[in-house]
């Protein structure tokens, strides 16, 4: 699903470092989900979590059969957004992330022409990529908790894409990057394998993996590149660092 700072265009790249000593049963577990555009790309044992109910109810509601609608007008993305209770909240995450522009929540009716000059459906094209991803998700475990409250089996293959410091913060509020990094620690410590994708981290993580990608904000902010790095705590050395 087309999600802000969605990772579907690197996971190729890291997915075979994240996944490289992975055992038959070990969980992976992707603690920010977003649109679950890393985690339908994994076999096995998954779990999912994201701060967002609105959006990890649109998940589960389509592990259960649920299918979005063909047409999102703006009239009615305006009266979602403005009385979300009125509505199931499937179709609140479903609006706020598929109908919006760049799949930022909320930010803005998403409108323009195809190629051909035609009006786009933005809402249909949300939908046809949610279901195309829906077979692949159908056996995560989604979960809608603070990071550190979910349940993580033994040994846990540990994927965080955080708030980027410096970045669109969370609607729940402002994001402790000093509380994530040292929880980091913590779960290497316990015999968890973490990965963290960040622009910039601690001087005890060191990056295994970087690429410049050019990084869609909103319709008055444009575009910008940024050097996206995946971390590991200094310790775990068995990956070589990578630049593509």
């Amino acid at each position: 699903m087309k999600y802000m700072g969605s990772k579907n265009r690197i996971a190729k790249f890291i997915l075979p470092i994240i996944l490289k000593d992975r055992k038959s049963d070990q969980y992976m577990v992707d603690l920010f989900c977003g649109g679950a555009n890393l985690i339908d790309k994994v076999d096995g044992n998954r779990i999912a979590n994201d701060t967002h109910p609105e959006l990890i109810a649109m998940f589960q509601a389509v592990q259960k059969g649920w299918i979005p609608p063909d047409v999102i007008t703006e009239e009615m993305y305006q009266d979602i957004k403005i009385t979300p209770k009125d509505y199931n909240m499937a179709l609140v995450g479903f609006t706020g992330f598929g109908a919006s522009y760049s799949g930022k929540w909320w930010g803005g009716y998403a409108r323009g022409n195809s190629n051909k000059g035609l009006p786009r459906n933005y809402a249909a094209e949300s939908k046809r990529n949610l279901l195309k991803q829906s077979p692949n998700i159908k056996t995560v475990k989604f979960y809608n908790l603070d990071y550190r409250d979910v349940p993580l089996p033994p040994n846990s293959i540990i994927y965080c894409d955080p708030p980027y410091k410096g970045t669109t913060s969370y609607k729940t509020g402002k994001f402790d990057y000093d509380v994530f990094w040292q929880w980091c620690r913590d779960k290497v410590n316990e015999g968890h394998t973490v990965f963290i994708s960040e622009y910039n981290a601690p001087d005890d993580f060191t990056s295994v993996w970087q690429k410049e990608i050019v990084s869609s904000l909103t319709k008055d902010t444009g575009s910008k590149k940024g050097v996206e790095r995946l971390f590991i705590y200094k310790g775990e050395t068995k990956w070589t660092n990578k630049t593509i």
